[in-house]
């Protein structure tokens, strides 16, 4: 089997705050293959985009690793680390904010060959190209960004990501702040570079519809954990987990008469605080299976009958 790209392993997240200590990630594994989307889903708050800020070491890890081609980050150095950021790059969810409004677009993707020692033919030559990749006329260059549509913007941010060629792309809900008609060019767009260049993607996403499309796999985040994964269309026809069925349920589908007819998982009670999480299973406060062993004992990601891994007691 070829090693995975990208590999987590009891990876924990947290912060210290005026209210205490956040545990944002508690104890995440998961692997990435080459060439692959993976998309990683759960409600707003469950620390998603925290673990992608962490595999790019833009916040701190406080246990577990995180390898890249097999590389453990935790100890780089800033010179390992920015060699390191070559092979990884992130497209942020907020195409207004991301970009530097002081900045032409063409400096703003020039950033990262600058910072690579790029020389100034060379650079042009390269945003001339990522600009036509990304479908923007060769003019953007030297336009700022407050000229362009949210989509236009998010293209250009991921001409920014695809500047160095990188092995991994981490995709921090890139398309929640586009119109509907707009998310759908930037995802046929995503999947088009894959095609064509073979990057992988760890897609962020609380978008059901969005990750649906573009997954190859799926792993289910709730509190900071991973609760179930596997490919993606075993998990959409025959969830396990309880929380997996219950997003599932709730996504809105465009046939009235399919969605009277679903079953549906109601959860009970409010998403606890990663302030003060629960003992043994995260889930257990809203969990329609919930037993005594639930408070006491944390289950742990374990195989199941349709291929797909699931972390519960009583499934």
């Amino acid at each position: 089997m070829t090693a995975p790209l990208l590999s987590l392993s009891g990876v924990h997240v947290r912060f210290d705050t005026s209210a205490g200590l956040v545990r944002a990630v508690n104890g995440v594994s998961l692997d990435l293959a080459v060439g692959e989307t993976l998309g990683l889903v759960g409600e707003s708050g469950c620390g998603k985009s925290t673990l992608g800020k962490a595999i790019l070491r833009l916040v701190p890890i406080a246990e577990g690793e995180i390898r890249i081609e097999g590389v453990d980050i935790a100890p780089l150095e800033k010179k390992q680390l920015t060699e390191m950021r070559r092979k990884v790059q992130m497209i942020f969810q907020d195409p207004y904010g991301s970009l530097n409004p002081r900045s032409t677009v063409g400096r703003s993707i020039a950033q990262p060959l600058v910072l690579a020692g790029w020389k100034d033919d060379a650079i042009t030559d390269r945003v001339d190209t990522l600009l036509r990749w990304v479908g923007l006329p060769g003019d953007a260059r030297q336009r700022y960004p407050h000229e362009f549509s949210g989509g236009q913007r998010q293209r250009i941010g991921i001409a920014r990501a695809l500047a160095l060629s990188p092995r991994l792309i981490i995709c921090d809900e890139p398309v929640s702040a586009l119109d509907v008609s707009v998310r759908a060019q930037v995802i046929n767009l995503l999947e088009d570079l894959k095609a064509e260049f073979g990057v992988s993607y760890l897609f962020i996403s609380h978008d059901l519809s969005v990750v649906e499309h573009i997954a190859d796999r799926v792993a289910v985040m709730y509190l900071g954990t991973i609760v179930e994964s596997g490919e993606r269309d075993q998990i959409w026809r025959n969830p396990q987990h309880p929380y997996t069925k219950a997003l599932l349920a709730a996504a809105p589908i465009a046939d009235p008469k399919a969605a009277r007819a679903r079953q549906r998982t109601v959860l009970q009670g409010e998403l606890p605080s990663p302030l003060d999480p629960p003992a043994g299973c995260p889930f257990h406060s809203r969990c329609p299976l919930a037993q005594e062993r639930c408070t006491a004992e944390r289950p742990v990601l374990r195989p199941m009958g349709n291929g797909t891994l699931a972390a519960c007691h009583f499934i």
